[in-house]
Formats: C-alpha cells, sequence, structure tokens
C-alpha cells in the first residue's frame, strides 16, 4: 500500500496492477504501474 494514493469510487483495478498515483472514479486499470484502460459506465 503506497500512502496518500487515492483510487476512485467505482475503480477497478486489474488482478496483480500497482496504483502508484492517484485514479480517478469510474475506470479500470492494469499493469504496473497502473494505467486507465477504459472508463466504466457508472451502472
Amino acid at each position: 500500500m503506497i500512502q496518500g494514493v487515492h483510487i476512485g469510487e467505482n475503480t477497478v483495478l486489474g488482478a496483480g496492477a500497482v496504483a502508484v498515483r492517484n485514479l480517478p472514479a469510474n475506470v479500470t486499470a492494469v499493469g504496473v504501474p497502473a494505467r486507465e484502460l477504459r472508463m466504466r459506465s457508472e451502472e
């Protein structure tokens, strides 16, 4: 866990992804470091 990194609401990290910076709400992020893959619908 990296202190101070915020994961937005309804955001999904792929298996093994590492969030090293803030991620916005409603995205799917993958990789090392985690990068936004696509926007997620708010359903």
